[in-house]
């Protein structure tokens, strides 16, 4: 009998541990990024940092909730998204009527606008009218390459990552790089052989997306948001990342 009460026992501690451990990872997020976009999210080592990290970081305190993030490359995160790899994607995305098709997001929390880098010696490019003919690097899933796409007769050179971009403008293989304009700065700051021009492009809204069923989820990040902008946290983390210098 005790062998007995000892076996049952042993088995409901095994399934308690196991149920502990499926709660605990049915309980955390996986948030999808794309660490090439500098303020926002990029690496120092191994670890991810950036504004898009400390913000969802300070959700993810206020909603209770353990997260993990996958880096990916930004084409990959709203299908990644979609078949549920990830929960969440934070990567500097903008909220645009095409993509909110499939996906919900959040309140904006961030605008931004396109600008272009070219080389110091290039007087030819001093804004989109000017990039007829001419050979322009974008990252795939950009804001950049959905506008430069479309321009005619301008011969889209795309890259997967904005450092792969950068590198081949400085090559001089590509005239120019379409980018939004704070990674953009951050890549002008950095190298003294590049120019950046700014332009009139419409202002863009930078959300956090979700799937379309998350509507809870979508409630409590927004009320994470709000409070996050409430309490001084917002300012403290434009202030780190944009006003302070990197």
């Amino acid at each position: 009998m005790f062998k007995k009460i000892i076996i049952i026992t042993s088995i409901l501690l095994i399934s308690l541990i196991a149920f502990m451990s499926c709660s605990k990872k049915e309980n955390k997020l996986y948030v999808g990024t794309n660490a090439e976009f500098v303020p926002f999210e990029y690496r120092e080592g191994d670890q991810i940092v950036g504004f898009d990290v400390d913000l969802i970081n300070e959700v993810a305190k206020i909603i209770k909730q353990d997260i993990e993030f996958v880096d990916m490359a930004f084409d990959g995160l709203l299908p990644a998204l979609q078949s549920k790899k990830i929960d969440i994607i934070i990567a500097g995305m903008t909220a645009t009527e095409e993509r909110k098709k499939f996906v919900n997001f959040s309140e904006p929390y961030y605008n931004s606008q396109q600008s272009i880098l070219v080389h110091k010696d290039n007087n030819d490019i001093i804004g989109f009218d000017n990039l007829e003919g001419k050979n322009v690097g974008v990252v795939l899933g950009y804001t950049g390459d959905l506008i430069v796409s479309e321009m005619s007769n301008v011969n889209a050179q795309k890259y997967g990552a904005t450092s792969e971009a950068v590198i081949a403008l400085k090559s001089k293989k590509v005239d120019a790089v379409v980018l939004d304009y704070e990674p953009a700065k951050q890549y002008f700051n950095q190298n003294d052989d590049l120019k950046l021009i700014l332009t009139d492009s419409v202002n863009e809204e930078y959300a956090i997306a979700m799937r379309k069923e998350d509507t809870e989820l979508l409630k409590k990040v927004n009320d994470a948001l709000n409070t996050i902008k409430e309490n001084g946290t917002y300012d403290m983390l434009i202030e780190k990342y944009f006003n302070a210098g990197l």
